[in-house]
């Protein structure tokens, strides 16, 4: 995401992940202490600066941050971030359904697992799950390794248990994305996820200017950026369901970005 403006200086997600950090819990505390993870003690050994060992994968994971398509010929990539939202992520997936299109949900942690019925939603219908970490920290690349592996590896399996599904991918929130950071996502079967066309929905402009902002971007390559969480996302719903048949007509197909 970007990180200009992005949620009035991001206390919308902020106050949102508080929220939901306090319907949690005890449970919200405990994930990120989740068991797998480097103890104190082992985050001060020089074994700790290296990434934790892989967990078992099909094939080695790219720790380069992904844009493409899976899809051969012209071909869009659709990405929804900082949910699930109770009343937006429902909206969002009917419009996707309507359209039969599939998209990429890059989830907060703590979010998925307060609404585990939305992940499993999401997955049901054929999605793909992307971790977005913890606390949605935009300054990441400034945080020490430990502070980047206690976001991502928690959340990843918060997801995971809330969708009963493998998490694909890894976006750093704003793109702050670090070698560590995009190495260890990798090892734990995530590719990092970069994107071309951000339609600067979490601005609050009107539909027309979603809209004319992803259609000016799309000579930029094949990934968008939406968002279902942090906000009042009714434009975004509007968006997507003019833009998507409008760019199918176009002679665009949709895919997933490469893993």
């Amino acid at each position: 995401m970007n990180t200009a403006g992005r949620f009035g200086n991001g206390r919308g997600i902020l106050k949102t992940v508080a929220a939901t950090a306090v319907a949690l819990g005890a449970a919200g505390a405990l994930a990120l202490a989740w068991p797998g993870g480097p103890t104190s003690a082992e985050a001060d050994t020089p074994a700790a600066q290296a990434p934790a060992t892989p967990r078992p994968t099909e094939r080695p994971v790219d720790p380069s941050i992904v844009h493409a398509s899976d899809r051969p010929g012209r071909s869009l990539n659709i990405t929804i971030d900082d949910g699930p939202d109770p009343v937006w992520t429902p909206k969002v997936l009917d419009v996707l359904e309507r359209h039969h299109v599939k998209a990429v949900f890059c989830m907060i942690g703590p979010q998925a697992a307060a609404r585990p019925d939305l992940v499993r939603r999401v997955v049901a219908a054929g999605h793909r799950l992307c971790d977005h970490t913890i606390a949605h920290d935009t300054g990441m690349d400034h945080r020490p390794e430990r502070y980047q592996s206690d976001q991502i590896l928690p959340a990843q399996r918060m997801i995971e248990k809330a969708g009963g599904a493998p998490v694909r991918y890894y976006r750093a929130p704003g793109g702050a994305f670090t070698p560590y950071s995009r190495t260890l996502a990798a090892r734990h079967g995530m590719r990092p996820l970069g994107w071309n066309i951000d339609s600067k929905d979490f601005e609050g402009g009107s539909v027309a200017t979603i809209e004319a902002t992803v259609r000016g971007e799309l000579t930029n390559g094949p990934t968008v950026l939406f968002h279902d969480g942090g906000g009042d996302r009714s434009r975004t719903v509007e968006a997507l369901d003019r833009l998507l048949p409008s760019l199918r007509q176009q002679g665009y197909g949709f895919g997933f970005p490469q893993h």
